[in-house]
């Protein structure tokens, strides 16, 4: 188990005042989990915004009143991906673009953290590029991560060359050097899973279909990639542990136009539903006793649409519900310190709006609050 500072540096003070993003919007939403829930109990939303990012987060436990924005600055970040591990520490990934005197431009990835609720984030690190040279360098795709239950770190690229890259930590804290996982022709957002037991495993669309990498044993190399002849719609793929160390993928299916649900050793099951323009968010949750997935996304019209249906049991059938509110980006999903659900998107003004779950039977949602 990797030691971690008891009080961090660059983590030891709430926002200052000065700190403040009033007059800020978000230019999007992140990638990943940009909806989190500390150890407090408060849920915190985290959204790009020209020159950086900017956070909000709940003045109690459960809502409804938020404190926010608060701005976070990150010159020349192009993309954003927020990532939470078991630990509850927030991780920011984010691809940054420099301009020099020349006029040429540096690509490299930055990685920051956010340790509590409400108190600032460390310092941004690069962890550089894993291409040579300033041109290839420059087609380094956005990262997305995945944080394994000890509280290691990983971070995977579409490289240059169209294969999939991973820079990671040691056990000492330390970061490893660029790992190249090979394959080609992957698309630009990988959707890898941090297992209960320890594992990670990655699926990305790709031109020949899906290819899936995986970790033998907690921390190990990753085996692959494998491919499978499917077709999801790039850009759409997402991932959630369903069972005991076993990972559910869905994505847009780019031959039914649907969503489908699909689990290494059998074949995709379709959910029905209106295509994707994003990737998913998904939440696993239990509803009246029962076992539940609920998957979000955007409508090719714009609005935000909401999923569920038995975990691991899809072909018993999927419902979908049109909720109405037009959105940026791809919406996010969390419980609260109370439990209960809650669904959050960025409207088309660039301000974020939340809804929780009302009490009773089922899963019905409040109405929209807007931030």
């Amino acid at each position: 188990m990797r030691r971690r500072p008891a009080d961090p540096v660059g983590a030891a003070r709430a926002d200052r005042p000065t700190d403040t993003g009033r007059g800020r919007v978000a230019s999007g939403a992140a990638h990943g989990t940009w909806l989190t829930r500390g150890k407090d109990g408060r849920l915190s939303l985290y959204a790009p915004t020209e020159g950086g990012l900017l956070r909000w987060t709940e003045a109690v436990v459960g809502g409804p009143e938020w404190t926010g924005p608060y701005f976070v600055a990150v010159a020349g970040l192009t993309h954003l991906t927020v990532v939470q591990g078991t630990d509850t520490y927030v991780h920011f990934l984010g691809r940054r673009e420099r301009t020099g005197a020349d006029g040429s431009c540096d690509v490299d990835i930055v990685h920051a953290v956010q340790y509590q609720t409400g108190l600032a984030f460390t310092d941004w690190r690069s962890l550089g590029n894993s291409q040579r040279g300033r041109e290839q360098g420059a087609r380094l795709g956005p990262p997305v991560g995945a944080i394994a239950p000890d509280g290691t770190v990983h971070v995977f690229v579409r490289g240059a060359q169209g294969g999939l890259m991973l820079r990671r930590e040691a056990p000492n804290g330390k970061w490893r050097a660029w790992e190249d996982l090979r394959g080609a022709g992957v698309d630009v957002l990988p959707a890898p899973v941090a297992l209960a037991s320890g594992r990670i495993e990655v699926c990305v669309a790709a031109e020949t279909g899906v290819l899936v990498w995986r970790q033998l044993e907690p921390g190990g190399d990753f085996t692959g990639p494998r491919g499978f002849s499917l077709s999801p719609v790039p850009g759409t793929v997402a991932a959630l542990e369903t069972g005991p160390d076993r990972p559910t993928f869905l994505w847009a299916d780019a031959v039914s136009g649907g969503a489908a649900a699909w689990r290494a050793g059998g074949s995709p099951v379709a959910l029905s539903g209106s295509a994707s323009q994003g990737p998913y968010a998904t939440l696993r949750t239990s509803l009246d006793g029962h076992d539940w997935v609920l998957v979000a996304h955007r409508a090719p019209e714009g609005s935000a649409v909401l999923g569920l249906g038995a975990t691991e049991n899809e072909a018993n059938g999927f419902w979908w519900y049109d909720l109405a509110e037009a959105c940026q980006g791809a919406p996010v999903l969390a419980r609260d310190g109370h439990g209960r659900v809650v669904m959050a998107l960025i409207d088309p003004d660039g301000v974020p709006k939340v809804a929780r779950q009302e009490a009773g039977a089922g899963l019905s949602l409040a109405h929209w609050h807007r931030l």
